[in-house]
């Protein structure tokens, strides 16, 4: 019996034709219509005309590696994309997560990981038309500027590319501006998984998203670090240390 995510679209970019066949048959009799790629350049073509709404992206790939497939990916898609590392290598967690992952397995990842995962990625996506709702449409603090019905962010007058994982923390931040957030309440905010208590991957989305703000951790703007408590959005510039 198919479960709540019916239809939703799945691309699995690997070369691995056998491990596709795999995904497929698991997925598709619950309700997944899942596309697979087996090259760089295919999966890079294929995620970005699609209408899919989470890719699963190996790393080591023929043509174009994965990272450069996000790299290029992130350019104008907003996709989620969980990336598939082979031995699950830290190192490419943290690059996938900083080029913009929005989550990862390793190859040897269960089926019931797999469904999680999946299910944990597209949950956002699938509460975004009940959540623009319920949520302010528009919030502004200094020059930024968070529309969360259109999901878009401007700094300047200019428009921002985040991925969903970051617009979903940088949304959550600033409508508790003045309010610190441990990492515990912003993960339970925006994953909707149970995550280790050692997963570092809510600082590796932080400091990606400080990048793109132009932001100076020791002297932030928007975003502060609290010591042994989590992360606090500044509603006005705090004074240069």
């Amino acid at each position: 019996m198919a479960d709540n995510y019916a239809k939703t679209k799945i691309l699995i970019v690997d070369d691995d034709i056998k491990l596709c066949r795999l995904v497929k048959d698991y997925l598709t009799p619950l309700g997944y219509d899942v596309e697979s790629a087996h090259t760089g350049p295919e999966g890079l073509e294929k995620a970005r005309t699609g209408d899919h709404q989470a890719v699963l992206l190996d790393v080591m790939l023929p043509g174009m590696d994965g990272f450069e497939v996000l790299r290029q990916l992130r350019r104008t898609s907003t996709v989620p994309v969980l990336m598939l590392t082979a031995l699950g290598d830290e190192s490419d967690r943290i690059v996938g997560l900083e080029l913009g992952a929005d989550d990862y397995l390793p190859k040897t990842f269960s089926t019931r990981e797999l469904l999680a995962r999946l299910r944990a990625v597209t949950r956002r996506s699938a509460l975004t038309a009940t959540q623009k709702q319920n949520d302010a449409e528009l919030i502004t603090v200094q020059n930024l500027e968070i529309n969360a019905a259109a999901r878009q962010t401007t700094l300047h007058g200019q428009t921002l590319i985040l991925t969903p994982v970051e617009f979903d923390l940088l949304y959550c931040l600033a409508r508790a501006a003045g309010r610190v957030l441990s990492r515990d309440q912003l993960l339970d905010e925006i994953s909707g998984r149970n995550y280790d208590a050692f997963d570092r991957s809510i600082d590796v989305h932080i400091s990606s998203l400080r990048r793109k703000l132009g932001d100076d951790p020791k002297n932030p703007r928007y975003i502060k670090t609290v010591r042994a408590a989590g992360y606090l959005f500044l509603t006005q510039p705090e004074e240069p240390s």
